[in-house]
């Protein structure tokens, strides 16, 4: 009795740190292989065939779904332009002109991976929505308080920005780190 209730426990044990282990090792893979571009960070390994089991398992535990980079980059940010991390208190403004892919959108979620609810249930804008001014720039809002067009809502709790570029140029699939991409301004804080 007394080696077989020492027996499971050693196997209990064994499970939670091999799984712990292997979570900590995928989930370390943030930032791996980054490339930068202004506030904004990608990876061309994300979705392509030539992912390891870790970087697999990782876009599979963040629930991305990616694609390959062929049919899409995903530009991600946490910081705005100037480098401050994105505070779910303050307004920022996206400001650009469309990115060189044939479709484009931004999107908020929250720290939790997940969209932002809001009452207006407006969660992205994109290529096909967004107002644009006549010389072609565009300017997104993202604040708490509902903007008549172009707003997106954040959450106090914090949240992050992804940039889905879909069948990118090929000049921006050769060089991502130099794609002409919109800026992140904050404006205001609460």
């Amino acid at each position: 009795m007394w080696f077989a209730s020492r027996l499971i426990g050693a196997l209990v044990l064994a499970i939670v740190l091999g799984l712990g282990s292997a979570y900590v090792s995928v989930m370390s893979l943030r930032g791996a292989h980054t490339i930068r571009n202004g506030p904004w960070t990608t990876s061309l390994e994300t979705g392509g065939t030539d992912a390891g089991m870790y970087m697999r398992a990782f876009v599979a535990l963040t629930g991305l779904l990616a694609l390959n980079k062929d049919e899409t980059i995903y530009y991600g940010a946490t910081r705005d332009s100037s480098g401050e991390p994105l505070d779910g208190a303050c307004a920022y403004r996206i400001e650009g002109r469309d990115p060189d892919a044939r479709w484009w959108s931004v999107t908020l979620y929250g720290t939790d991976h997940y969209l932002i609810a809001n009452p207006s249930n407006r969660y992205s804008v994109s290529r096909s929505n967004v107002t644009r001014a006549t010389n072609g720039t565009f300017v997104i809002r993202l604040s708490a308080t509902p903007e008549p067009s172009n707003w997106i809502a954040t959450s106090p709790d914090g949240f992050q920005i992804t940039l889905r570029l879909y069948n990118p140029s090929e000049t921006v699939i050769a060089d991502p780190a130099a794609a002409p991409l919109p800026s992140i301004v904050k404006e205001a804080c609460a």
